[in-house]
């Protein structure tokens, strides 16, 4: 079987894929359908791919998964991490068919990660980052065989933010970047009526 795997070069789930025998092309440029029909992938997998899918590829392979590391349908879009903590959402990882939308995919798995206070935006990344990749590597077989039932997500609910929304709070990541603690964010946006959940 061949998959396409579109967005991060290194990451343990290509590792995983390659010992289950599947031939793996690697592609962090943007695609046409053209393109993508020549590799002719048996499965399409996302995870950090930073292009828009065309419609027109949607249409053609309708069951692209997507790894997003937030809680869906909470922190759609960029930085999910960091709004998550400044908004007080639910934070976790998610696994998604892609749609036409940004990120409003049906949902096939998710879970909530386990973080500690004294986290930083890099820590709590990291811990996203490896749980979502060991929710895909346990759940591979189903996901493939297309054994899980997918779950519409309801478009009243969570939230949604663009890149350039992160442009507003910068200043609160300029001593320590990423090494903030999100304590730090959990207060500013407590203090600023931000929470989105009490």
């Amino acid at each position: 079987m061949k998959t396409l795997f579109l967005g991060y070069s290194e990451t343990k789930i290509i590792d995983f894929l390659k010992g289950e025998g599947e031939n793996i092309v690697v592609e962090d440029q943007k695609l046409n359908l053209k393109e993508i029909q020549k590799i002719d992938p048996d499965h399409i997998v996302s995870y950090g791919y930073r292009h828009i899918i065309t419609p027109d590829i949607i249409e053609k392979y309708p069951d692209i998964v997507n790894l997003h590391v937030s809680y869906l349908p909470y922190n759609k879009g960029c930085d999910p991490n960091f709004w998550s903590w400044l908004e007080n959402t639910p934070k976790g990882y998610t696994i998604h068919y892609i749609d036409q939308g940004i990120d409003t995919g049906d949902i096939l798995i998710q879970e909530q990660g386990i973080f500690t206070e004294d986290e930083t935006l890099a820590t709590s990344y990291d811990k996203l980052r490896t749980g979502i990749e060991n929710l895909f590597i346990t759940n591979w077989e189903n996901l493939s065989n297309k054994k899980i039932n997918p779950k519409k997500q309801n478009p009243l609910e969570g939230n949604h933010h663009y890149s350039k929304d992160l442009k507003k709070y910068e200043f609160l990541l300029e001593k320590e970047k990423w090494d903030t603690p999100v304590i730090e964010l959990k207060k500013y946006g407590k203090i600023n009526d931000l929470w989105r959940t009490k």
